[in-house]
């Protein structure tokens, strides 16, 4: 959500906090953008980012260019992108499972997989500086799409205020639809989370390329139907980043 970035950042720089809390506290909604739909039929995505040693990159992305296939074997690889702007030295990559059994009997299958562990996980963890992990939940008024040709993509990450979707679910959603029926961006997915930083949100949006992005920003905070969806959302925003993606040869999402 483009306009988020400048909207809402003015509108929060000028309220005073206390007002920007008390708009959710007592409120109760009946809204359908909790995560129940997923959590009842058991499909969760991984969101795994590692650190790479600077100079490593490149070594990183062939060692595992050469070795995906040992892992795409067990799970799903959803998409493997490398961080274009942002942290950088930075790899992402997205996988589905289908139940919390069945990533357990994946990481078992991996441990125990010495083509893996000898080819591919002995070479690759020195170059490591760090590793995280998040479970998230798509959200039920979103679905993952495929992108319509290759590009890059934006991964936009909020952290929004205690109580989850049925607080600010309603808001969220608004302006998430706002930004995708106006054209100015292609929405591949809305991820809650379960596992990680509690009552975080991101959107994976593609752009064919970052001059794209550019001008489909600009014309969104000229937008008065993006700018009016966006404003229930600012008093549930704590804080928002965002990176640019570039998808790597071996993932499934170009």
């Amino acid at each position: 959500m483009y306009s988020l970035r400048g909207v809402l950042s003015r509108i929060y720089a000028t309220a005073p906090r206390s007002l920007l809390f008390s708009s959710y506290l007592g409120q109760q909604r009946s809204v359908r953008t909790s995560t129940r739909g997923q959590q009842e039929n058991g499909t969760f995505y991984e969101f795994r980012t590692y650190i790479i040693q600077p100079g490593k990159v490149a070594d990183f992305l062939k060692l595992t260019n050469d070795n995906i296939h040992l892992r795409t074997a067990h799970s799903e690889l959803i998409g493997y992108w490398s961080v274009e702007i942002g942290c950088l030295n930075e790899v992402f990559h997205v996988w589905k499972y289908d139940s919390y059994k069945h990533r357990s009997a994946v990481r078992e299958a991996l441990a125990n997989d010495k083509d893996w562990q000898q080819n591919y996980i002995s070479k690759m963890l020195p170059m490591l500086l760090d590793q995280t992990s998040e479970i998230v939940y798509m959200v039920p008024w979103a679905k993952l799409n495929q992108s319509p040709n290759e590009g890059l993509y934006e991964l936009v990450s909020y952290q929004m205020v205690p109580g989850g979707p049925a607080v600010w679910g309603k808001a969220f959603e608004k302006a998430v639809s706002a930004h995708k029926h106006v054209g100015y961006c292609t929405l591949i997915g809305v991820f809650h989370s379960e596992f990680g930083q509690l009552n975080k949100v991101h959107s994976l949006w593609w752009h064919k390329d970052a001059d794209d992005r550019a001008a489909g920003r600009h014309r969104a905070h000229e937008d008065v139907r993006v700018v009016a969806a966006v404003r229930d959302s600012a008093s549930y925003l704590v804080s928002q980043t965002n990176k640019l993606l570039r998808p790597t040869p071996y993932s499934p999402l170009k």
